[in-house]
């Protein structure tokens, strides 16, 4: 039998709190104000990020160290994007976001960060613009951000949190809810198990995808090679940065 997880108190006490039966005014007057609340981030991303100019959004784990190949290439890349016309966009924590930010801030690029309090990882890093930081409480606002404002997604090794952004720009784009950008996953020593899973079980083995799908992103092993898709994508429209 499998051993119990340890829960924590006051994990238990919001698993406890989800069953408590409340009458209408205590439902109506906590909904409410998260409305407001929810509204208020909206319209403070709105604001900022409708100034900044074409960005490319840099993504991938805040555990990474700054001795680690990614973090080293993550800074790479930034730069390289810096130099070729966009800004660069990250959840402005540590490790890969740190070092995107810090590849943009040393180029005299544009360098954003959209920062959500987290309770074991997330502190913002010191490369973002001043101007340009943005705090978030509610994940999916943050995430609107991250698509609406990006000309561009580099996913570079990470967890749950770089996952959850990469499927939703991957299914927002299938479902055609947004128009494409292009989408490049950088390491195919750590993406390949995924990459081979989606193809032979989603797609061959339960036809939950369509071969088409897999078209929707590139996986590449260099910095020079992640800058290059972006560029060549919309080379096809003889679409440039203008900033």
């Amino acid at each position: 039998m499998e051993e119990k997880k340890n829960i924590s108190k006051e994990e238990e006490a919001r698993i406890l709190d989800a069953f408590k039966e409340r009458n209408w005014n205590e439902i109506k007057s906590a909904d409410s104000w998260v409305i407001f609340k929810v509204m208020g981030e909206f319209v403070q991303g709105f604001e900022k990020m409708a100034k900044i100019g074409p960005c490319v959004s840099i993504f991938g784990s805040a555990r990474t160290q700054p001795d680690n190949k990614y973090y080293k290439m993550a800074e790479e890349i930034a730069a390289k994007v810096v130099r070729h016309g966009y800004g660069v966009i990250t959840g402005g924590g540590p490790g890969i976001m740190e070092a995107g930010n810090k590849g943009a801030n040393a180029q005299g690029g544009k360098s954003v960060g959209l920062n959500i309090d987290l309770p074991f990882e997330q502190s913002n890093n010191i490369y973002i613009d001043i101007d340009k930081s943005i705090d978030f409480d509610y994940f999916f606002v943050r995430k609107v951000m991250f698509v609406k404002y990006a000309q561009g997604f580099i996913v570079l090794p990470g967890g749950f949190g770089t996952m959850d952004e990469l499927f939703e720009a991957l299914t927002l784009i299938q479902t055609k809810k947004i128009g494409q950008f292009p989408i490049v996953l950088v390491g195919r020593e750590y993406w390949s198990g995924l990459v081979d899973w989606l193809k032979k079980t989603m797609l061959e083995m339960e036809g939950n995808i369509s071969p088409a799908d897999l078209d929707l992103f590139n996986v590449v092993d260099t910095a020079t090679e992640a800058v290059e898709v972006i560029d060549e994508f919309y080379s096809k429209y003889n679409l440039s940065p203008n900033f």
